[in-house]
């Protein structure tokens, strides 16, 4: 064990040596485990009035011989039956040695008393010297007591154990004392502690690691920032959809700064004692400070940083905002801790109090988004390099086009499942085609080739994926098609991939053109069978949240205007009045109607014009069960879309000349946010 002096962080010192003090205490445990033994087994064996057990047969027999010396009932439970010495002879299995004349020679296990009494009589009613039974009481003093002191003992020992256990677990091992609940629960990293992760190891997110190792460099390197009169920030907010790698960025900072590291849940600090939350922020803090500078990571932390309820009528949460209050106070309050970096990642920053995100506790907000192409081949390279690949079919680059809209957790699921699907086939390297159905597996689901669907049913879904398909091929805006497939995933009976363009903003004739894409299945059923089916459903919801986010949010509808009912706070969904009248809800549901309305009779008229190539698809579909986008290809040649470029009339209101040409909706806004508004999957997955 290192010398103290060489560890500049901690205050633990090294354990004295305590002689034989260990081993003395040992040794007295087993002292007492061996009396108590001894005791017992003499209590329970030691008392035994040996002699062998008979049966009534035996005794009868030997009652008629008069065999028998003495019989005496103890306890009236049992018999003992002595045999006279001069008839021992014919008994040649009567114990021998020095307790021969006092231990008796034979036990009967009587059942009734006043039975046994008759029976011994009736079978001496010939005897000239019969036999008379004696009464005797006795006790087993040491039987008694073990019985009684046992029982105590255990329990005893069963508290001592559970406070022991209390004592080391609950409170998280600081102080080991048995009421220390309201203790920290944060686990320590120092230089002591190996930390592999470093941020080698965090691919992409090349913004978001330029500040957290800025913070790691203050805190190595404090000169260069406080000659200029710069200040640290006190607190940095890691937001971002899940998987994206914000607590992997905890780490590699765990693995580089030089300096202690408390990492704990949000969820710790709730507990089902009354104030054990706001104890526990105390003792992190406390903690912290004595091994400052020192950074502490609170992952999760809407679990207690949710926005405190205005309204005691609501129900809000009195220990969860306790611990809350606590927290603010700590971070910067009267009495502000110097030298300790609070760390803190959620994906919901939108719902976190207000107090908690100003300046002052945390001074920076660092966006960790989904990654765009060239991260997501960083990130492939990273998670491919303990993989067997066969490299002259597998490309980075080329996953990285087939994955977008995956986060980081996603693409290393991908990787993991292509080496499960190759150790399935029994291949040695894992190859292109894994690879791809991993994608598959991810996207879409298990493939149930084995769920039975009867011939019309599987016409019906060929039919509705080709509308989807041809439809896509056909508008200019719609995302590029890569193959679909009637085989059922998941829940799906069928499915559609596309490959989406990564924009960052869209424009009304990219949503109208996506909308009329979605409503193409359902069109495609109508113009060939002549009615619908239960199948679009997935698309009905798709294209309706569309319509709403374009009436309401975006505003992109003409009657509605440049008006946004979106919240970005979070703050709507808790409350039970909606931004706009009654009459204006009656307008937008009229709008939605109208703009999807508008966008299925385009689909079906897409499809009219169409209808032999789409009934080419769909049978090509059938008999195929999987197409790809060269299949497509060949039936519809190149995808141009110039025919059927969406027109501006075909989305505006009725009574509404003006044309709304380059209408463009920013997607800057938390990823939280978004998925409130649209679906995220930009797979396209039916």
């Amino acid at each position: 064990m290192a010398d103290n002096k060489n560890q500049p962080f901690g205050n633990t010192p090294p354990k004295k040596n305590q002689g034989g003090k260990g081993n003395n205490k040992n040794k007295f445990y087993w002292v007492w485990i061996g009396l108590l033994a001894v005791f017992i087994g003499y209590s329970l064996i030691g008392f035994d009035n040996g002699g062998e057990e008979i049966t009534w047969g035996q005794l009868k027999e030997m009652l008629q011989k008069e065999d028998v010396d003495k019989i005496l009932l103890v306890n009236k439970e049992y018999a003992e039956i002595y045999i006279k010495s001069d008839r021992k002879d014919q008994y040649p299995d009567l114990p021998t040695g020095p307790l021969q004349n006092t231990e008796p020679h034979y036990l009967y296990t009587i059942g009734s008393v006043d039975k046994f009494y008759e029976n011994v009589e009736t079978e001496q009613q010939n005897v000239a010297e019969p036999v008379y039974i004696r009464n005797v009481n006795r006790r087993n003093w040491a039987g008694e007591t073990v019985g009684f002191i046992l029982p105590i003992i255990i329990l005893i020992g069963a508290w001592i154990l559970i406070m022991r256990m209390m004592a080391r677990n609950v409170g998280g091992g600081s102080g080991g004392q048995i009421f220390n609940i309201g203790k920290s629960k944060a686990q320590l990293f120092d230089q002591d502690t190996n930390v592999k992760i470093t941020f080698k190891d965090v691919a992409g997110l090349e913004e978001a690691k330029i500040e957290v190792m800025e913070i790691v460099d203050f805190l190595k390197n404090p000169t260069r920032y406080t000659d200029l009169g710069g200040k640290i920030p006190k607190g940095a907010l890691l937001v971002g959809p899940p998987g994206t790698g914000k607590t992997l960025l905890a780490k590699a900072v765990a693995g580089e700064a030089k300096v202690p590291f408390f990492s704990l849940s949000g969820s710790d600090f709730v507990e089902m004692f009354v104030g054990v939350g706001a104890s526990r922020v105390r003792d992190l803090f406390k903690q912290a400070k004595e091994k400052a500078p020192a950074i502490v990571f609170i992952d999760e932390i809407d679990a207690i940083g949710r926005a405190r309820g205005k309204n005691a009528m609501t129900g809000a949460n009195d220990e969860r905002e306790n611990t809350l209050n606590q927290l603010l106070t700590e971070m910067d309050g009267f009495g502000t801790n110097q030298g300790v970096i609070i760390l803190a990642a959620t994906n919901r920053a939108d719902v976190l109090d207000r107090a908690l995100m100003r300046a002052g506790r945390f001074d920076r907000q660092i966006h960790v988004e989904l990654p765009d192409m060239n991260e997501r081949e960083m990130i492939f390279k990273v998670h491919m390099k303990p993989l067997k690949i066969n490299k002259d079919s597998v490309s980075e680059i080329f996953l990285a086009k087939q994955t977008p809209g995956f986060s980081g957790a996603d693409i290393a699921n991908v990787c993991n499942e292509a080496a499960l699907i190759c150790a399935r086939k029994g291949k040695t390297n894992i190859d292109k085609q894994d690879f791809m159905d991993a994608v598959d597996r991810i996207i879409g689901g298990l493939e149930k080739k084995n769920k039975i669907i009867s011939i019309e049913e599987k016409k019906a879904i060929a039919y509705h994926e080709a509308g989807h398909a041809s439809v896509s091929w056909l508008l200019k805006y719609a995302h590029p098609l890569v193959k679909v497939t009637i085989i059922p995933r998941g829940k799906a009976l069928g499915a559609a991939w596309y490959l989406p363009e990564e924009r960052q903003i869209t424009t009304t004739e990219q949503m109208f053109d996506e909308m009329t894409s979605l409503l193409a299945g359902r069109a495609s059923e109508e113009i060939h069978f002549g009615k619908i089916s239960t199948g679009a459903l997935n698309d009905l919801e798709r294209a309706t949240k569309q319509a709403y986010a374009m009436v309401s949010y975006f505003g992109l509808n003409e009657k509605i205007g440049n008006v946004s009912f979106y919240d970005s706070t979070g703050q709507q969904e808790f409350s039970f009045s909606k931004p706009y009248s009654e009459k204006t809800a009656e307008t937008i549901d009229k709008e939605v109607s109208k703009l999807i309305e508008k966008a299925y009779k385009r689909a079906k008229e897409i499809i009219t014009e169409n209808k032999e190539k789409v009934t080419a698809l769909g049978d090509l579909l059938l008999k195929n069960e999987v197409i790809f986008s060269d299949d497509v290809k060949a039936i519809f040649g190149e995808r141009e879309g110039a025919d059927y470029l969406p027109d501006s009339k075909a989305f505006l209101s009725d009574d509404t000349s003006k044309i709304i040409a380059e209408e463009e909706k920013t997607t800057q806004i938390g990823e939280g946010e978004k998925n409130k508004i649209e679906d995220k999957d930009e797979n396209n997955k039916e």
